[in-house]
């Protein structure tokens, strides 16, 4: 999906996201995990259509109804930021069974309304996409000669994974997934996390 075009009014958030999310997402300050979540929810469509054909809807104007705390937040960081390590050292199963874990525990908390949901499995991805190269931040001119912050949908970072980063990171996700409601190896996110198209 092409996100060129859109605009940001706060270029405070783009500092945030090219800057790496730390070890431990907990010490992210507060500032640095609202502009996360900001990011995540202006990257959130109006409606999710889930494989079962069930669509929900995001009503962009009842924002503080869909966001979820700063707390769940970072966990969510957290687990996206080591989805990322996953990705990059191509643990696909790892990287699967993290993002499995982390909706499953959220699911079946029955916490959360299927909008928070989505947007907890929107955040998960945004922190993916951005720590592997798959969306940038760029500047584009306008006709005025201003610049305007938009985003484009980029190609992975040229990033390396040594034999001993690879098993540190297997290693971590196993023990998160273990802390967690079972994961079926393999098996898809239940409920809205996942989605198989995107309406805007």
């Amino acid at each position: 999906m092409r996100w060129a075009g859109r605009s940001w009014v706060c270029v405070a958030l783009l500092a945030a996201w090219t800057t790496a999310v730390p070890a431990h997402a907990d010490q992210l300050s507060e500032k640095a995990t609202l502009s996360f979540m900001e990011y995540a929810w202006s990257l959130t469509p109006e409606a999710f259509t889930k494989p079962n054909g069930e669509t929900i809807q995001i009503d962009k104007s009842k924002k503080a109804e869909v966001l979820v705390p700063l707390d769940v937040a970072r966990e969510v960081i957290r687990a996206g930021r080591m989805s990322a390590h996953a990705q990059v050292c191509e643990l696909v199963q790892e990287q699967s069974d993290n993002h499995n874990s982390l909706m499953r525990r959220h699911v079946q908390s029955g916490k959360w309304t299927p909008q928070q949901i989505v947007y907890i499995n929107q955040l998960h991805l945004t922190v993916v996409m951005l720590l592997t190269g798959r969306i940038k931040l760029v500047e584009k001119g306008e006709g005025d000669g201003q610049k305007e912050v938009v985003i484009e949908e980029g190609s992975t970072t040229s990033q390396t994974c040594t034999a001993e980063q690879k098993q540190k990171v297997k290693e971590l996700i196993a023990a998160y997934v273990k802390t967690g409601p079972a994961v079926a190896s393999s098996a898809p996110p239940t409920s809205t996390t996942s989605i198989t198209k995107q309406k805007e």
